[in-house]
């Protein structure tokens, strides 16, 4: 079947992702050429039209939000790249989850925490913070996950130090709301032993900003 002129314009190295997303915004009827175009085998189209939708989470959640389950479908698949855009879009998505699909997949969701792909971990992990601000009622289940990354089983030891660094910095952006900030605080502090300067330097700076806590 012929490429439509939108995805032809998606596929175009040079094409504006942006302004593509707002003209979809503007035209929702567009959105399932989008949508199929997901399923295109050219690489252009495919990985053009997952960050257009991309942009469209960050601008209009509320439109992709009919498509929730196409998203959690993709959590599972092959492709790594259409994957970590799954995971970013329902992150977005948490704004305007009125009917709770997201605590429907929570398992699945942040499965990756375990490992072994540090990737898509991090991508869980900052998709975690999104969340947790948007449904303040999940804020507890999303610490127990993050906490869990101490443990998790990635390539290589180097990988989980990254891994550990991503949590701080998630936990930064929603620690104020977090009610049982012992086992975070403890947490963070282990970190100032890590072997990643990176990592200890995200712990110094997490508890010197919460030094009365």
């Amino acid at each position: 079947m012929p490429e439509s002129k939108l995805l032809q314009q998606i596929a175009l190295k040079e094409s504006d992702k942006d302004a593509i997303a707002r003209k979809v915004i503007e035209a929702p009827k567009l959105l399932p050429e989008i949508i199929e175009g997901l399923g295109v085998d050219k690489a252009r189209v495919k990985y053009g039209c997952a960050k257009v939708l991309r942009i469209i989470s960050d601008e209009d959640p509320g439109l992709l939000y009919p498509r929730f389950g196409l998203f959690a479908d993709l959590l599972d698949s092959d492709n790594n790249i259409l994957k970590w855009e799954a995971i970013y879009v329902i992150a977005k998505l948490a704004s305007v989850d009125a009917e709770c699909r997201i605590e429907a997949i929570f398992e699945r969701y942040f499965a990756p925490i375990a490992g072994p792909v540090l990737i898509t971990a991090g991508n869980v992990i900052a998709g975690a913070a999104k969340i947790a601000k948007a449904k303040l009622q999940l804020t507890e289940r999303i610490v127990g996950e993050l906490l869990k990354v101490e443990n998790a089983q990635y390539k290589t030891s180097e990988c989980r130090n990254v891994a550990l660094g991503h949590v701080i910095k998630a936990f930064d952006q929603f620690f104020d709301q977090i009610k049982a900030k012992g086992p975070v605080i403890a947490f963070v502090r282990r970190q100032l032993e890590n072997t990643r300067n990176a990592t200890r330097k995200k712990a110094e700076a997490f508890l010197k900003k919460r030094s009365n806590t």
